[in-house]
This record gives C-alpha cells, sequence and structure tokens, in this order.
C-alpha cells in the first residue's frame, strides 16, 4: 500500500507532470496531432497527459515521450519519471474520501505556499475548533453522530498543515462579519471558537482579516471562496468554490485573476489584523454574557 505523504499533493504534481510534458513537445516543435502520428497514440491520450486528467503515467508511456522530445539527460528523465510515481501516491486524505470526495480541497492545499479564503456565513474550516465544526455539520441534513464524528476528524486533521514544521502554507482569510455573529453550537462553543481565531492568528504565517457590516456592500456579497499559490512555477494558481454537492476548481487564468482582484479589494476593505483582534475580543463580553 502507498504511504500517505503529508507534505505534497499527488493531484499537483499530476498537474505539474503535464505541465512538463507539454512544454517539451512545444519546444520539440510538435502538435498533439504529430505526436500521436509518430507514436501511435489517440490525439485524446497526449491531451489527457498534458491536461492531467489521466491518473497513471506509465513509465513505458514517459520513456517513449521523452525519447521522441529528445530529452536525454538522465538526471531530468528521473526527475519527471520520479513526479509520475508521486502521482500515483495517495495523501493523508485518502483514508475521508468518503468525506472529502475524489479531488478535494485539502488535496490541494497540503502542497500550497498561498491560502487565500473569503468566508461569508462560516468560519474557514482550516481556522475552526472541533466543537465549532460539529455544530457546522450537525446544521446539514440528518446524519449518524458517527458521520459527524468523522467529518470533524477529518477537518482537524487537514488543519494541520497550518503548524507543520515543514514548510507550513501562509493563510490569509477574510471572515464576514455575519460567519462571527452566526452561533454555531452554543455561547461555549463560540467563546472557544473565538480565543481560538485570536491564538492562531498570531502565528507569522496566518493573519486574520474580519469584513465588518460597515463596509457595506462589497465585490463578494454571498460568496465564499479559496485562492491557492504554489511554490513551483509550473503550478499555475486555482481558485476553489463550494457548492451544495461539491466544489468547484477555476484554474483559466481569466477566472483566478478575477477571483484574485476580488480579494484585494476585501482586503482592503477588511479591518487589519490587529484591529480585527479588538473586533473579536469585542464580541467575547456578549458570547460570555449569554452562556
Amino acid at each position: 500500500m502507498a504511504r500517505a505523504n503529508p507534505t505534497y499533493s499527488p493531484s499537483v504534481r499530476r498537474r505539474r507532470l503535464g505541465r512538463h510534458l507539454r512544454r517539451l513537445r512545444e519546444d520539440a516543435g510538435y502538435t498533439m496531432a504529430n505526436v500521436s502520428e509518430r507514436l501511435g497514440w489517440a490525439k485524446a491520450k497526449i491531451g489527457k497527459l498534458e491536461t492531467s486528467e489521466l491518473k497513471t503515467v506509465k513509465p513505458a508511456d514517459l520513456d517513449a515521450l521523452l525519447t521522441l522530445y529528445n530529452v536525454e539527460e538522465n538526471e531530468q528523465r528521473e526527475a519527471l519519471h520520479q513526479l509520475a510515481r508521486d502521482a500515483k501516491e495517495r495523501g493523508w486524505w485518502w483514508k475521508y474520501r468518503d468525506v472529502f470526495g475524489a479531488e478535494s480541497l485539502p488535496d490541494f492545499e497540503t502542497e500550497a505556499s498561498l491560502i487565500r479564503t473569503y468566508q461569508v456565513a462560516i468560519v474557514p474550516g482550516l481556522l475552526q475548533t472541533p466543537e465549532y465544526a460539529e455544530g457546522v455539520f450537525s446544521g446539514g441534513r440528518y446524519t449518524s453522530a458517527e458521520h459527524i464524528k468523522r467529518q470533524v476528524a477529518a477537518r482537524m486533521e487537514r488543519r494541520e498543515i497550518l503548524t507543520r514544521y515543514d514548510r507550513p502554507p501562509r493563510l490569509v482569510a477574510v471572515i464576514d462579519e455575519a460567519a462571527l455573529r452566526r452561533p454555531m453550537g452554543g455561547p461555549e462553543v463560540m467563546r472557544a471558537q473565538f480565543e481560538y481565531l485570536l491564538r492562531i492568528g498570531q502565528l507569522p504565517n496566518i493573519d486574520v482579516q474580519v469584513l465588518p457590516f460597515s463596509a457595506g456592500p462589497h465585490a463578494a456579497l454571498g460568496m465564499s471562496f479559496t485562492l491557492l499559490d504554489f511554490p513551483d512555477p509550473l503550478d499555475a494558481p486555482i481558485a476553489y468554490t463550494d457548492s451544495v454537492a461539491s466544489g468547484v476548481f477555476e484554474e483559466t487564468d481569466a477566472e483566478v485573476e478575477s477571483y484574485t482582484t476580488t480579494f484585494g479589494e476585501l482586503q482592503g476593505a477588511a479591518l487589519s489584523t490587529v484591529h480585527s483582534a479588538r473586533f473579536i475580543e469585542d464580541i467575547l463580553p456578549e458570547e460570555s454574557d449569554e452562556s
């Protein structure tokens, strides 16, 4: 059984391999039709290799492409074969595939260098306490206590990337005031959640900003989303939005740029990290009075 590596994403590695192969093909002066004719492969197969739709790249197929593209350097060949091997291994979230689904946000979060998220209705999943997360999951369709427990466990393991020793990502979280005003699990749960936000927000790689009601209308009304950037230049940024059934990944330059611009506007309208902490502190007594 493949080991679960906590610091890299098979999906990111597969995307990176595809981009390498496309660049090598273009540098060699081939079209996909040329490669299809030379190797006797279906054109669709080449396209799926370059867009990471194929979950597994056979070593023999990779060698055939590298030979056609005149890649003779053993070190470069081995690096690409290692990417193909990494893409087959399973991340820690695989054991929670019933919770996260086939291609999930944690799959990409684990290798991101920068995560920017705006949440309008709840505290971001990466910043939730177990009790708060339980309140979130209890608000959905009726499900067993055991399943909710499993969802909470998955979310708690997911947030460990923020405090890991090996290159934790930077997180910039803009939280709408509505998320802080919506009770989840009762006053004590909310108080503990606010106290956790104040503690975790002191870490050098985490910025927590509150977007207050007083900011008025803005470009992302009613819309939560997450942006992920990666350290390797070949790994293009992606945007992620939640839907009722599943999450949606946006990878086109135009879509990602639109979300990036919107996030910049949200940050500009939000309170600074210092004033956000004071805002959260001011809410704490309110929660205490209700308990």
